[in-house]
């Protein structure tokens, strides 16, 4: 059996092993405790019967996510290249970082929906803040970790700071910055689902998947939450795939992971 398709079997068998402790699981729950963990039959049930509502709602909270992450990656390479200017500065701003990174959300939410308003805009803010710091620490690590013989030439031929800067730190760093995109890719879902939560409004259907699982918990459509997290992941999926593709398409001619790969 070659390795390609060793590969695609792999994630199918384990799949069906999941799904088939899944029902040996629910079955063994008395009867009346079941509805704790609804069967895969009965979230694709949900699917159907809320399927207008949770499409909606998947739109919403990937605008939000998609801000976040955006202004994310954005914001946060930029202030990497702030940090690897100098050690003083790094020394001057991680603290601060690390308390940003360390507040929690429940308490940053209401204050930002006193500052811009429940709804999208603190729903992508949230996102920001979630994203912000993986990406900020992977590449500012990529920055200042560029091969040391490599700086000693480009100071061989007396270029500038800004001009190794660009040629030689910034593409050097491109894999760890991708590595901190997708750690991102992964949060930015779910911090737009915890925004939405804690957050988000639905004014003008613009209510997301995490103001939905607080309508189907109160009124205990279980199911229903189920499929909601279900389209959560597959957002994290999309948001994922989309990075791990930009990667490939900017990596894949030169850096040594790929060419591994294809041999």
């Amino acid at each position: 059996m070659s390795t390609r398709l060793l590969r695609l079997l792999a994630p199918a068998l384990l799949g069906t092993l999941m799904v088939t402790a899944w029902y040996g699981v629910h079955l063994w729950l008395d009867t009346e405790m079941r509805f704790l963990l609804p069967t895969p039959v009965q979230i694709l049930g949900a699917f159907r019967d809320n399927g207008e509502s949770l499409g909606r709602a998947a739109l919403n909270t990937a605008e939000g996510a998609l801000l976040g992450f955006g202004g994310a990656a954005l914001v946060g390479f930029l202030f990497a290249v702030v940090l690897s200017l100098s050690s003083l500065v790094r020394a001057s701003l991680y603290p601060y970082l690390m308390i940003l990174q360390m507040t929690p959300i429940i308490i940053i939410a209401p204050i930002l929906v006193l500052w811009v308003g429940a709804g999208l805009k603190s729903v992508a803010i949230i996102t920001f803040l979630i994203c912000f710091f993986p990406l900020v620490v992977n590449t500012t690590q990529g920055l200042i970790s560029t091969d040391r013989n490599l700086v000693e030439l480009f100071a061989m031929w007396r270029t500038g700071r800004w001009q190794q800067l660009v040629h030689l730190r910034i593409p050097s760093a491109l894999p760890y910055f991708f590595t901190g995109l997708r750690i991102a890719a992964t949060l930015a879902p779910i911090g737009a689902l915890v925004g939405d939560y804690t957050a988000g409004n639905s004014d003008g259907n613009g209510g997301g998947l995490g103001f939905q699982a607080i309508i189907y918990s109160s009124q205990a459509k279980y199911p229903a939450l189920f499929a909601t997290a279900a389209v959560t992941c597959a957002l994290g999926f999309i948001f994922t795939g989309a990075v791990v593709a930009l990667s490939w398409l900017a990596l894949h001619r030169w850096h040594d992971s790929y060419e591994r790969a294809d041999r």
